[in-house]
């Protein structure tokens, strides 16, 4: 009945992110707005949008929502529970993440300080992207299908090989559940270069070399039919083959990549990118000292993590769980003054039954149900931080019937449809695949009052225009003789004169 170190992180997790303040930070991307309509008006519907609802801009265009079955659950929890159930699910997946990558850690012979260590700057390094949107499934299924491909190469256990079958049942989710399924193809196809590289360079002259080299040719083979079965099931989702050709494009437009924020590189003056960088630092001594135990596909995972991280912000949690699971088993149990974690490393793994983290679960769902209260005291409250969304802005525009589209700035405009929408539609958001390249080029003209900015003013049908509080756009309406109807220290309401 005691709980384990896992099931502890677990609950840590869990609580901080459910009962604190930082609930409100995971609702710090307006995107979960649109996410949230778009599963409700699948309940309604009982159709996957094929076409945009939300844009006056892009009404009844060709739209990929390529996250339809997380839109559907948080829809579902929403409308049920409020912001309290998106929240309370967000935490569970987060906090299942990295509890499950110590224990797996653990598993694989971690000496368990180094285990923890490398979990809680996995964890600092996250929290950079901790936010209510769909790629946190895709943090949870990347340790899945690197733990069933680790696996299968260490020979762990019997099973082992016959679990990855479990690969492309997952990659049908995974496809309709966020757009980083192309992650699992990549982790596919680098245990496979590996296994092709043992089967290439093992002489089989020595019966134990013999054997190794059978291994490692039925592995590749086992690899190749998981892979090929992965991408059949990766097919199966409401666009077909499209959904791969339209990633494809919208990851390799050089103006998306460079202009949308989370795509950019990572500054390290942040706190989380500082973790992300220590373990950059970690893996490079690691492989230093003990490189030589390090297997082909770990060398690989490290450089397309590495790699991956520097090269956008929004890698960096992905990128953070693949070094912390290769590095980890470099520190084995027998480093100096590991009797004593040894130890504990042994208890650690004879509690064997998470009834806790369970339990921890099951209560914070309750609370949620109960409108996050217990008895009469309030100790839930997700909700959108006023100071950072136009919160009293729009309750102005609600309170005075403004009808008609609504042009704000793109990260504000899925709140604006979670507020207002479908009745009200908005002229741009965050969907930066559906507007495409030249849109945003007049509306980031626009926006950042270069020359031309009126042209996309002039061009467009909206009742009324919020943006930033003081922002240069907003200073220049106000100069260009435009009125102020509605202004508080977070947003600004603006009608033409």
């Amino acid at each position: 009945m005691l709980p384990s170190a896992a099931d502890l992180i677990f609950i840590g997790l869990l609580g901080v992110l459910t009962l604190t303040p930082i609930a409100v930070k995971l609702l710090g991307d307006a995107g979960i707005g649109w996410h949230i309509r778009t599963g409700q008006q699948i309940l309604a519907t009982h159709a996957i949008p094929r076409v945009d609802s939300f844009s006056s801009t892009m009404q009844g265009k060709p739209w990929f929502a390529w996250e339809w079955l997380y839109d559907l659950a948080v829809g579902e929890l929403e409308a049920t529970l409020g912001l309290n159930g998106v929240v309370w699910v967000t935490s569970v997946v987060i906090a299942a993440v990295f509890a499950w990558m110590f224990r797996l850690l653990m598993i694989r012979g971690t000496n368990m300080l180094a285990a923890l260590v490398l979990t809680l700057l996995a964890i600092s390094a996250s929290m950079i992207h901790f936010l209510a949107r769909p790629h946190v499934v895709s943090w949870l299924l990347t340790l899945v299908y690197f733990a069933v491909l680790a696996d299968a190469e260490r020979g762990a256990t019997r099973s082992s090989h016959r679990r990855m079958w479990i690969l492309p049942v997952l990659m049908l989710l995974w496809v309709n559940l966020h757009g980083g399924f192309i992650v699992g193809f990549v982790l596919l196809a680098i245990f496979w270069l590996a296994a092709v590289w043992e089967w290439w360079t093992t002489t089989d002259g020595v019966i134990e070399k013999a054997v190794q080299k059978i291994e490692a040719a039925r592995r590749v083979r086992a690899l190749a039919v998981a892979g090929l079965c992965s991408a059949v099931a990766s097919l199966l989702n409401p666009y077909g083959w499209r959904l791969h050709a339209h990633i494809y494009s919208y990851l390799t437009n050089r103006f998306l990549m460079d202009h949308i924020e989370e795509f950019q590189s990572p500054n390290f003056h942040g706190v989380a990118q500082k973790c992300f960088a220590v373990l950059v630092l970690i893996t490079l001594a690691a492989l230093a000292m003990r490189g030589r135990k390090a297997r082909v596909s770990g060398a690989l995972v490290i450089l397309f993590a590495v790699y991956s991280g520097l090269y956008a912000s929004r890698s960096i949690p992905v990128s953070s769980v693949l070094l912390a699971m290769v590095v980890g088993p470099l520190f084995r149990s027998e480093l100096p003054g590991a009797g004593f974690f040894q130890r504990m490393a042994g208890i650690e793994m004879r509690l064997r039954w998470h009834i806790w983290p369970a339990l921890a679960a099951l209560a914070t769902l309750l609370i949620a149900m109960n409108g996050g209260r217990v008895g009469s005291s309030p100790i839930m409250d997700a909700h959108f931080d006023p100071q950072r969304m136009p919160v009293i802005a729009v309750n102005y525009i609600e309170q005075h019937g403004i009808h008609g589209p609504i042009l704000s700035t793109d990260y504000w405009g899925g709140y604006l449809i979670y507020r207002l929408g479908p009745e009200n539609l908005v002229v741009v958001d965050d969907r930066h695949d559906l507007y495409g390249e030249e849109f945003l080029k007049s509306y980031l003209k626009m926006f950042r009052v270069e020359r031309g900015w009126k042209e996309f003013l002039e061009g467009h049908e909206y009742s009324c225009v919020v943006l930033p509080r003081n922002s240069a756009l907003a200073n220049t309406l106000i100069a260009s003789g435009w009125r102020e109807i509605y202004g508080d220290g977070v947003a600004s309401v603006f009608e033409k004169a």
